[in-house]
């Protein structure tokens, strides 16, 4: 069954909210000047643990820092 509703421009252009919510975040902090630039761009860095599981119980955890590059 077809809908007339109104489709976000984000989904018509194949995207998910998510894709479209980093791109829209990236913008805003690449149009802020410094010091706040610097301090947004730390906090877009992200920290965690993989822990691979052997015989049903975890390894040592893996400390990684990662950011995101949408």
């Amino acid at each position: 069954m077809a809908s007339n509703a109104a489709v976000p421009f984000w989904r018509a252009a194949g995207m998910t909210y998510i894709t479209y919510s980093n791109i829209c975040a990236n913008l805003v902090r690449n149009c802020l000047k410094e010091p706040y630039k610097t301090e947004a761009l730390n906090r877009e860095k992200v920290h965690f643990a993989i822990s691979k599981w052997t015989d049903g119980k975890p390894e040592k955890p893996t400390i990684r820092s990662d950011t995101t590059d949408d």
